[in-house]
């Protein structure tokens, strides 16, 4: 099982004119399998060692190389904006120059003066190169203006000779980064638990009642707490995605009572929950062992309540823990999503309605509202389900003054 060791995180990979150019196929894959979502630029000389129809196929992205085109002149500015770190590999010794310099010539080093993210540079050169004065002292210029240098590899070079100045491997990279971040992730050290889907609650051994939730929204908070640093329990019902990550586990439940004994049990050794499942409110109240035939006639289905599981942790949260509600609703929505804040001992409660458009259940975007029980009431607009974890993230950070 491959670890999402940067689940979420938006990486701009700058790619220079080296014979190590062709590791960056292997490097963009690798980020991608650890969560990444991958851009590309290149300076024209890279493109001489791997075309740009490959790492755009890789990485599903347009690859911009000519910062003087209308694209890479538009692009060099968002794109330094828009990633969670640039990483420079390979990073030749003229790279490294122009970089530790301000000089702006190409594609990566115009987009390296416009990040305003984490930079991290992994230097290819012969070892000689390497080891000359003007290199050294181009490496602690970057080193000083708060870069990274990611160390290079002692091996055979490609003029024949062996020493230092090896890019280091695109593993070696990809953990570096994750390391890094992890350190970095403002929820070290928290538990949070999670739940998502629906839950089925059986009539027969082939029947169940059930509802439309696909367990989306909750994934995506899961993996973006994972991402910063948390620890962690994802409690998920009956759901077909299969959610990945080093800092996640992923506890599989079908029903109501089931997604009850496995919140009660973990929350307690949490320091928030978040309670984005979508449980059924009844079940039936027996379940027959073998099918159910049909019969003359209509069919009356007794029905029981099921334990309010937000309610349980609520009456039972200590001091400093936060928990955390979701509200799906079709009338009076911040009405009702205040009492369910007072009623279950939210700190904050997260509104969905029905009557937005790509919002609510089997859909890869949402529109939410977060009320909390200071009566503050902040209105979101439609997002992708990824984007909407980080807002809603971003307010449990706030919460735990994190």
């Amino acid at each position: 099982m491959e670890d999402r060791l940067l689940q979420g995180k938006k990486i701009l990979l700058g790619i220079t004119g080296s014979i190590a150019a062709y590791k960056s196929a292997f490097l963009t894959r690798l980020l991608i399998k650890a969560g990444a979502d991958v851009k590309i630029v290149m300076t024209k000389a890279a493109t001489d060692f791997i075309t740009p129809l490959t790492l755009s196929t890789l990485s599903k992205h347009p690859v911009h190389s000519d910062v003087s085109s209308e694209s890479g002149w538009n692009n060099h500015v968002d794109l330094g904006l828009w990633a969670d770190a640039l990483l420079v590999a390979p990073a030749t010794a003229n790279t490294l120059s122009e970089m530790a310099n301000g000089a702006c010539n190409d594609m990566v080093t115009a987009t390296y003066l416009s990040a305003r993210c984490p930079v991290f540079v992994a230097p290819a050169m012969d070892v000689d190169m390497w080891h000359h004065p003007a290199t050294q002292r181009n490496i602690k210029q970057l080193e000083s203006y708060g870069n990274r240098v990611i160390p290079v590899g002692v091996g055979e070079l490609a003029s024949g000779l062996v020493g230092e100045g090896r890019m280091a491997e695109p593993e070696d990279i990809v953990s570096y980064l994750a390391d890094v971040f992890s350190a970095n992730a403002e929820f070290n050290g928290k538990k949070i638990l999670v739940t998502a889907g629906p839950t089925y609650e059986a009539l027969d051994p082939v029947r169940f009642i059930g509802n439309r939730s696909s367990g989306k929204m909750g994934v995506a908070i899961a993996l973006e707490l994972a991402s910063r640093g948390a620890e962690v329990k994802l409690i998920l019902g009956p759901s077909r995605l299969q959610p990945e990550h080093s800092n996640l586990e992923c506890i599989r439940v079908e029903s109501a009572q089931q997604m009850y004994e496995a919140c009660v049990s973990r929350y307690g050794d949490c320091d928030a929950g978040i309670m984005a499942a979508a449980v059924a409110d009844y079940r039936p109240s027996t379940v027959s062992d073998s099918k159910i035939k049909k019969k003359e006639g209509d069919m009356s289905l007794p029905l029981e309540r099921t334990q309010d599981i937000a309610k349980a942790l609520g009456a039972s949260k200590k001091p400093g823990q936060i928990l955390v509600g979701f509200a799906l609703e079709t009338d009076n929505e911040v009405a009702n999503a205040e009492r369910k804040i007072k009623k279950k001992n939210f700190d904050f409660i997260v509104l969905n309605s029905l009557r937005d458009k790509g919002a609510g259940f089997a859909h890869d975007t949402n529109k939410i509202t977060i009320l909390d029980k200071g009566n503050n009431i902040r209105n979101f607009e439609l997002k992708t389900k990824a984007e909407v974890a980080v807002d809603i993230v971003d307010e449990l950070a706030s919460k735990m003054n994190l």
